[in-house]
């Protein structure tokens, strides 16, 4: 694997997303009302976390989601929109730790943190 790179503290990445049937809990099977549901906000966060990496890593290296510790707060109906930004906060060789906040406007609807891990590409590919 290349030198572990150098990604600042700092970074920032966000995604935004309106809310559809298949993004609801009823759609991912992890409740029975038709809200966000936390899986997809999950994903959100990771999505957030990768923005904020995009161009920041050599090509042989990626980085792999290993950690999430999410708080949903608030729900979310069908049609409404959420953004969830990612902000690296912790230096530690290969781990890359963030702060996540969703928001839907103004009001919070989920934060967290995530970590990632920098990885070799060719781990995951086979070397394809």
């Amino acid at each position: 694997m290349t030198d572990i790179p150098t990604v600042p503290t700092g970074l920032a990445g966000s995604v935004s997303l309106t809310v559809t049937a298949d993004d609801t809990a009823v759609a991912l099977r992890s409740g029975d009302v038709p809200v966000l549901a936390t899986p997809r906000i999950v994903a959100l966060a990771e999505e957030a976390a990768v923005a904020a990496l995009s161009g920041q890593l050599d090509p042989e290296v990626t980085s792999v989601g290993v950690h999430i510790e999410l708080d949903h707060l608030r729900p979310t109906q069908v049609g409404g929109t959420v953004t969830a930004a990612a902000t690296r906060d912790a230096v530690d060789g290969r781990k890359l730790d963030f702060t996540v906040v969703v928001l839907e406007g103004d009001v919070e609807v989920a934060r967290g943190a995530h970590r990632r891990v920098v990885a070799a590409r060719d781990a995951f590919t086979g070397g394809a």
